[in-house]
């Protein structure tokens, strides 16, 4: 344990650095402990993170020293493996025990009234979730941020497909190096370091299971684990929540944002915590901002949401924190806070979804060619009768680009937030469907899918969905999307090659949206089969995800079916 730098470098705050913890195991992991200068014990508010303590995911938050002249014993721990703390690192395989372990051992530490709340995002939402699986006496509230329910789901996959930019990225900017310098190859942390210059480059590498950046070395290995479970087997509903719901029994802060991947878990995971708690009102709020993962902003790929858009969630934390841990009559608000876009406003309710919302079906017409911008494509309350069906070839050697979307977590070079949509709408392997200019506002809040009917002429292939705004002036902007892999469309357990020509149906989750379509604007959905780099490219031959090699692929033509038998059709829900 070692003493915080010059003296007063936090005014009210002392700082020890480095105060070591034993898990069950032996492994040693270490933190830093802000305690406020004041007698007396305190709560202890606890992040366990695996970027380095002495950040403590200050991008986002306050400073711990912040929260320690609030009157908090503020504990930022470095997790298994990673910066401080010893033991070796493997993504989220450890942090129930150790966090437990950590909870019981903050407890117990000087200054501790023995009460402790736990806060951080991402990985440290997920920290958090685990933990409370296994519910440790002394966690007695927690506040996850931007995180997952399901780490295969939507974290590692969606819809079957690889989140390839965002995967790829987080592996060499954020883990990579860290764990070459552990592993004693400063070396190899030189040489990925020297290419994270032009990390773009690295999503068209093939086959990843020879990913040049790892290969032959004995880093970030767990990199290609991901990639040999590529279905959701049990090497994923191991750490997954989504089973483990009826274990977590602390109140929960839920927050996160609609551009963000985690979006829908963190949706999912209030929904399904509060629905057992019994209790709404009380025990777990939800908050969902119009946020990238990081930074939280009103300006989002340059789109200005307003000042209301701003980030209070310290603010918001401090309250719920002081409710729980320190038992005073704090106002938490409503159970669930939802920032509309398009309107730009805060919506407050009583749950997710909404409970005042209707489902609209809305179906996809043409004449048999809604390739494009320059195509005919509609979208109608009107059911499809006799008409001819869509047609498009998707050559997997030129994928459909990427326009924004749900990723995580460096803007810079993983597509994400809101952007215009017209590089991907001129293509003719985009199919484009409209509705007629809105006569009053739609505002759409919930789990958006699309239910689709369409044959493929190879074995296995993508299917790609936008919801997109386009305003009176043509301008465009992605509200939501989905991906689903075709041989995945029985489930995310199971992979069952399709039969070339064959209709099959498909449910499409575009997950959750909460935007106001506009008096004049119209909705918009895109159908194609690729979305490079956010999604590995499919190349339609049924290989696994690691071994697509460069030259790999073969053309598909693609058949969506829009008849009195197989409509193809949208579900919105629209509130009412």
């Amino acid at each position: 344990m070692t003493a915080a730098g010059s003296p007063g470098m936090f005014p009210g705050v002392r700082l020890e650095r480095d105060v070591e913890a034993t898990m069950r195991d032996g492994t040693v992991l270490r933190a830093d402990v802000y305690a406020p200068d004041t007698p007396g014990d305190h709560p202890v508010l606890l992040q366990r993170i695996p970027y380095d303590k002495s950040i403590a995911q200050s991008i986002v938050y306050r400073h711990p020293s912040w929260y320690a002249r609030h009157g908090y014993l503020v504990v930022v721990q470095d997790t298994r493996g990673r910066y401080a703390s010893d033991g070796d690192f493997a993504p989220l395989r450890y942090e129930a025990e150790d966090g437990y372990d950590t909870v019981q051992w903050a407890a117990q530490l000087p200054n501790s009234n023995g009460r402790v709340g736990t806060y951080g995002f991402s990985y440290a939402g997920a920290t958090q979730l685990l933990a409370a699986t296994q519910r440790p006496p002394a966690l007695t509230c927690c506040a996850p941020g931007f995180t997952s329910s399901d780490y295969y789901a939507d974290w590692t996959y969606e819809g079957g497909a690889l989140n390839l930019a965002f995967i790829v990225s987080w592996t060499a900017q954020l883990l990579a190096i860290p764990d070459a310098l552990r592993r004693g190859r400063p070396d190899v942390a030189s040489a990925i370091a020297r290419r994270l210059g032009d990390v773009p480059a690295l999503y068209r590498e093939r086959p990843l299971a020879e990913f040049s950046l790892l290969a032959d070395t004995e880093v970030a290995q767990f990199f290609f684990d991901w990639l040999e479970h590529d279905r959701r087997d049990d090497y994923w509903q191991e750490i997954s929540l989504e089973h483990r719901y009826d274990d977590i029994t602390v109140p929960c802060l839920h927050f996160g944002g609609w551009y963000d991947v985690f979006s829908p878990g963190t949706v999912k995971n209030y929904a399904e915590l509060s629905r057992r708690a019994g209790d709404g009102t009380d025990r777990h709020r939800l908050v969902m901002g119009p946020w990238v993962h990081q930074p939280w902003a009103p300006i989002v790929g340059g789109t200005d949401f307003g000042a209301e858009a701003i980030n209070r969630i310290n603010e918001l934390q401090l309250q719920w924190f002081d409710h729980w841990l320190k038992d005073r009559p704090t106002e938490l608000g409503p159970p669930v806070r939802l920032f509309v876009m398009g309107a730009n406003t805060w919506l407050d309710t009583d749950s997710w979804p909404p409970p005042q919302t209707t489902v609209q079906e809305w179906f996809l017409r043409s004449d048999g060619s809604a390739n494009s911008l320059s195509g005919t494509g509609e979208l109608t309350k009107n059911p499809p009768a006799d008409e001819p069906p869509d047609v498009y070839v998707y050559d997997p050697g030129n994928p459909a680009p990427s326009a924004g979307g749900r990723s995580c977590c460096d803007a810079s070079v993983s597509p994400m937030g809101p952007a215009c949509q017209h590089a991907v709408e001129i293509r003719n392997d985009v199919l484009v469907y409209s509705t007629s200019p809105l006569e009053q506002p739609v505002r759409v809040i919930g789990n958006v899918r699309l239910k689709l009917h369409a044959a493929t002429s190879a074995v296995d292939t993508d299917w790609v969905v936008r919801l997109v705004d386009v305003g009176e002036d043509g301008s465009t902007v992605n509200v939501s999307q989905g991906i689903l892999r075709a041989r995945y469309r029985d489930g995310l357990d199971t992979a069952n090659l399709v039969e070339p020509g064959v209709p099959y149906e498909y449910d499409i989750s575009l997950g959750p949206a909460c935007w106001e379509f506009a008096t004049g604007h119209r909705i918009r959905v895109q159908i194609t089969s690729s979305d490079f780099p956010a999604h590995d490219i499919n190349p339609n031959t049924g290989q696994r995800v690691g071994e697509v090699g460069q030259l790999d692929g073969v053309v598909a033509t693609q058949v969506i079916h829009h008849d009195e038998q197989r409509p193809t059709r949208l579900f919105l829900p629209v509130a009412t």
